[in-house]
Order: structure tokens, then C-alpha cells, then sequence
């Protein structure tokens, strides 16, 4: 089976933001989807492992934040390959506050949407937020980036290395050593060891 079948699907990325108390927080996802326009409603899919998803479990809010074309691999970096547990993702950011007080990113976006969860559904290792949508804005004419452009044209290619290691597909990681562990998650992008090949 080759997993990669899976990149031509029609899908984008963004960036999902939250926020608890005075925290704020974000990451990386790429399941966003209207499925009713009356009510307006859409469907998110977060990694159970995300910070964020802790927060939208708790508060019952959500931003998304549309990327584009135009969005560089340091936001991905940014936003999908380190955990709010452990940094502010705000520092160095430029970010908006929307209506419901919660962060959206206004650079690299052309849109971001505002929600409220009406119930989540278990997934396994995510969980599927159904939500209604509260407030939405244009921002840019700029192409929203599909998972196929982004695998395409910003995500950098492999560089030959000579260490002995294992590459994740999927978002470039390498683990060091002689033999990956089977039950290996990656850490940047949370796929498991399936989705590594040797250097």
C-alpha cells in the first residue's frame, strides 16, 4: 500500500487556534470542511496529542485560519512541528483577535472562520469537532494551499545526508540510528514509524 495516495485528495491546511483562560494556542490541521450552509456549519478534525485540541475540548470555541499558497514551511514549522505545551506560539507572531476573543492569523491566510462546538465524535486518535459557524471574514484573494501544493512546493525536498537513520515522509523528520522502533510516533508530525524510510 502506498500511503501517498493519500496526498491527492482535495483537501488544505490551516492553522486552528483556541484559547483557555488567557492562553492562547494553534496547530497545524488539515481536515476543515463545510457540511450544512443552513445553519452554517463545519467539521474539524484535531490530533488527540495537539495542546490545542485540550483547549477546544474544554472551551467549546475554535478559529480557523485559511493558509495559502503563499504560506512559507517556517509556519508550518511554527504552527504543526512544536507543542503549545511547551512554548508560547504567539511570540514573534502577528495574529488578529476575532469577536469571540480567540487568535486568528491574518498573514499567509485569505480567510479565517470563527466556531462554536455542537458536539465532538471520537476518532480514535483524533476527535472530529461538529460546529456552527459564528462569525467568518475574507482576508486576501490569495489561493487557499491544498495538501497536494503543499507536498509539491513548500515542504523541502529531502537533502542526501550520510548519517545512518530513518526520514519521516511525511514532513521530513529523521530519526538517528541503526533501527527505528516499530512503535515509533514521530514527533513533528505524529505519523507512525510505517511512514519512515531509511536515509
Amino acid at each position: 500500500m502506498n500511503n501517498k495516495a493519500m496526498y491527492n485528495l482535495s483537501y488544505g491546511l490551516f492553522i486552528c487556534t483556541a484559547r483557555d483562560g488567557s492562553k492562547d494556542n494553534g496547530c497545524i490541521v488539515n481536515t476543515v470542511s463545510q457540511v450544512t450552509t443552513s445553519p452554517n456549519r463545519i467539521v474539524v478534525a484535531v490530533n488527540k496529542s495537539n495542546y490545542t485540541h485540550d483547549m477546544i475540548m474544554k472551551t467549546g470555541e475554535f478559529n480557523v485560519s485559511i493558509l495559502t499558497e503563499n504560506a512559507s514551511f517556517d509556519t508550518f514549522k511554527h504552527w504543526g512541528f512544536q507543542s503549545g505545551k511547551d512554548v508560547d506560539k504567539t511570540i514573534g507572531i502577528e495574529y488578529c483577535r476575532s469577536e469571540n476573543g480567540i487568535i486568528y492569523i491574518a498573514n499567509q491566510t485569505n480567510a479565517y472562520i470563527s466556531a462554536k462546538v455542537l458536539y465532538p465524535i471520537e476518532l480514535g486518535t483524533h476527535t472530529l469537532f461538529v460546529a456552527d459557524v459564528t462569525d467568518c471574514e475574507v482576508l486576501s484573494q490569495e489561493p487557499s494551499v491544498t495538501y497536494s501544493f503543499y507536498q509539491k512546493n513548500i515542504k523541502p525536498k529531502p537533502q542526501p545526508v550520510k548519517k545512518k537513520g530513518w526520514i519521516c515522509t511525511i514532513c521530513g523528520y529523521i530519526y538517528e540510528g541503526e533501527n527505528l522502533p516499530e512503535d515509533f510516533i514521530c514527533p513533528w508530525c505524529k505519523h507512525p514509524a510505517s511512514d519512515f524510510k531509511p536515509l
